[in-house]
């Protein structure tokens, strides 16, 4: 699932949500012994990702589980990040913004809650 997630992030030109931005990410994968790392570069919303070990601005290094699991949805980055399931090396409000990059998990909302329409007040 990570190296869809990849694949189609390789192949996007363009993320407007990111038209403010500009700085280098480096994701490191750790599955068992191997570390698979991905660099995305980032100009003014402008992507540039290769497989690569180089210096960036922010670096996350999570489990093959972990990133599957961002990767397909599943899981709040910053919610991973506060449990240690991710860490974060450097720049932490670049790290925050990449949360865009990824599905948003679904919110499961029980009838009622006070933040779902229609709740009684």
């Amino acid at each position: 699932m990570t190296e869809a997630f990849f694949e189609q992030l390789a192949s996007t030109e363009f993320e407007p949500r990111l038209c403010r931005l500009s700085g280098s990410v480096r994701f490191d994968i750790r599955d068992g012994d191997r570390v698979r790392r991905w660099l995305l570069t980032i100009d003014q919303g402008r992507l540039r990702l290769s497989q690569d070990d180089g210096p960036a601005d922010a670096v996350f290094t999570m489990s093959s589980e972990v990133a599957d699991t961002m990767a397909r949805g599943e899981l709040n980055g910053l919610a991973a990040i506060l449990r240690g399931e991710i860490m974060v090396d450097g720049d932490f409000g670049l790290a925050l913004r990449m949360g865009l990059l990824f599905p948003a998990p679904a919110v499961p909302r029980e009838a009622g809650a006070p933040w779902t329409r229609g709740a009684a007040r």
